[in-house]
């Protein structure tokens, strides 16, 4: 199996910065013809001017991805002013490293919301132009949906949720023989923002991030290959494998690791 993506109309969301506009420039520097969006004009400017270099007809929609009963509109907007959606990337997100203690529900639902419903209701607005097309829809969850790592309960769940959601979603879609197949991304740590945005714990030191960039080609071998679920840097899927083989003394080694890596 191969994926041409010359000539794919593709939609990233959270293209301004980080995985999103490291992945909307690799769209674009293969032919596709891409859409990206955020909330930052700025930013999505900057992003646009690389992918017009490579795809002058590629767009971008400053937006609020949170106020999820615009988001119908936006993906009508979309279709339209794009020419149609291909590959739905949903990659918009915020991280939400504090501890459960710490915790509020406002925190919980607000990052829910963001990470979890932005995504499910666009992905149900262009489903209908997806199945029509034939389409792809990718998913960039975390290996935090897998892992279950200190200080993430509120962010490990909406990426385990939009990854359950994901396999159901294959599992419908491929009965009703739509032709559309579902991504799952599994970032480990890569180098975005995300992990200096104020009001989060620190990530723990020790672990070294990996630059955006590391993140393209995997994804365009899995748009190649229909591989469902992907781990950057691969060897996390085994890791995940083991954690899955005995939750519990994942957890404990966890606990372990954590101690000796964050003392305090």
């Amino acid at each position: 199996m191969t994926y041409d993506l010359r000539g794919k109309k593709v939609l990233v969301t959270g293209a301004s910065v980080g995985i999103g506009a490291a992945l909307a420039k690799g769209f674009a520097e293969r032919g596709a013809v891409v859409g990206i969006c955020a909330r930052r004009e700025d930013k999505l400017a900057e992003v646009l001017a690389h992918l017009k270099q490579h795809s002058p007809d590629s767009r971008s929609w400053a937006v609020d991805l949170a106020d999820l009963d615009g988001l119908a509109p936006f993906a009508a907007k979309v279709v339209d002013e794009l020419g149609g959606v291909d590959v739905l990337v949903n990659n918009a997100g915020i991280p939400k490293r504090r501890k459960v203690m710490a915790l509020t529900p406002e925190v919980v639902e607000s990052t829910m919301a963001i990470n979890y419903f932005s995504p499910i209701r666009l992905t149900l607005a262009l489903l209908p132009q997806l199945v029509e097309r034939k389409g792809r829809i990718v998913n960039i969850s975390s290996i935090a949906a897998r892992l279950g790592p200190p200080g993430e309960a509120a962010y490990s769940a909406t990426k385990a949720a939009l990854t359950a959601w994901s396999e159901s979603m294959q599992v419908d879609l491929t009965l009703a023989d739509t032709g559309v197949l579902v991504h799952v991304v599994n970032p480990g740590i890569i180098d975005t923002d995300l992990f200096s945005l104020p009001d989060n714990d620190a990530p723990p030191p020790s672990i070294e991030a990996l630059p955006v960039e590391t993140m393209v080609q995997p994804v365009v071998d899995q748009l190649d290959s229909g591989l469902f679920e992907l781990y950057v840097p691969e060897y996390l899927g085994e890791v995940a494998k083991n954690k899955a083989a005995d939750t519990g003394a994942f957890l404990q080694s966890t606990i372990a690791w954590s101690r000796a890596n964050n003392p305090a």
